[in-house]
């Protein structure tokens, strides 16, 4: 894309393929969610850049161009959080302010408590943060959903059974995914709630077409980056929440002292129709310096893509408030 380029940069002992624009200015780091890569922040990388910033999206490990180590030991968030900070060092940057979408977000959130250090400030998107709970998510998960399929639980089955399933039909989950709210779907091929009746993509209705923010070379892009890199890296981020909630317990008390904001679609299946009241409530919680939510009416999971134009007008105003 004009405006953007792609290089590698080693870091934390791998090769990380990262997006570019700008090249002087306070450095913006953009952290992407699954299924995802680089690309999703096209529209922010441009908008960042013409405001005069840096900013930098990398394809996180295991993703499109960046390397992909076996195993799910490589996937924690320490580990991400050291391919971010080393990242920094790659670049010869101290600080950034850090962006997060969905497992993006997840990160982020961790990353400003285990390195606050180099982080001055974030933008979380769609996945909300209350603090460290006092349980394993999984052990909340595998009561909650006991016998019936829920999509995290798949991720975690012993086998490989999910990136068999998503590497043998890239296009048919990325097309079912990459969808609005009220996107029309085709009826679900599996209506059995029973995890035992099939995966999840035979679960997800066919879209009967795009829309509107997601052109054809859009979703054959991002198609062609998983078809090469496979499924497998991603799904192990999900391998990892026991680890996860296990590495943090010595930061999970702590407050973020950094200024942070959070963002989402209002009809964002992750916040569940929560309210803003709510959610402000629970991030306060964690983050002394919270700045607000809000949440964009109609608007779904893939809110940077979706309402680019309202995604960069909040992240330039909140970047704009950090230097006032």
């Amino acid at each position: 894309m004009a405006g953007i380029t792609l290089r590698t940069v080693h870091c934390n002992g791998i090769a990380l393929r990262v997006a570019e624009a700008g090249v002087r200015g306070p450095l913006v780091l953009l952290v992407h969610g699954w299924p995802e890569g680089w690309y999703c922040w096209r529209h922010q990388l441009l908008a960042l850049a013409a405001a005069g910033y840096r900013a930098v999206a990398p394809d996180m490990r295991g993703y499109g161009g960046s390397d992909a180590p076996a195993g799910a030991e490589h996937y924690d968030v320490v580990t991400l959080t050291n391919d971010l900070t080393g990242l920094l060092d790659a670049l010869g940057e101290p600080r950034a302010v850090l962006v997060g979408h969905d497992w993006g977000a997840i990160i982020a959130w961790q990353a400003m408590l285990l390195a606050p250090q180099r982080f001055s400030a974030l933008m979380a998107m769609s996945v909300p943060y209350g603090g460290r709970p006092s349980r394993s998510p999984m052990a909340l998960w595998r009561e909650q959903y006991g016998d019936n399929f829920y999509y995290i639980l798949y991720h975690n089955e012993p086998g490989g059974v999910a990136e068999a399933e998503y590497d043998a039909d890239p296009r048919g989950l990325l097309s079912r995914l990459y969808l609005s709210p009220n996107s029309p779907r085709q009826p679900k091929q599996i209506t059995d709630p029973k995890a035992s009746a099939g995966g999840w993509i035979g679960r997800l209705g066919a879209a009967t077409a795009l829309p509107d923010w997601l052109t054809q070379a859009d979703l054959d892009y991002m198609v062609d980056e998983f078809t090469r890199s496979g499924f497998a890296g991603g799904i192990n981020y999900y391998r990892n929440f026991d680890r996860n909630w296990q590495l943090t317990a010595a930061v999970g008390d702590n407050t973020i002292k950094a200024p942070v904001q959070f963002i989402a679609g209002s009809d964002d299946m992750v916040i569940a129709h929560t309210d803003a009241e709510q959610l402000q409530r629970a991030m306060s919680r964690i983050a002394s310096d919270f700045r607000g939510v809000t949440l964009l009416p109609g608007i779904g999971h893939w809110l940077q893509q979706e309402a680019p134009e309202q995604t960069n007008r909040l992240l330039l105003d909140f970047l704009a408030a950090l230097a006032a």
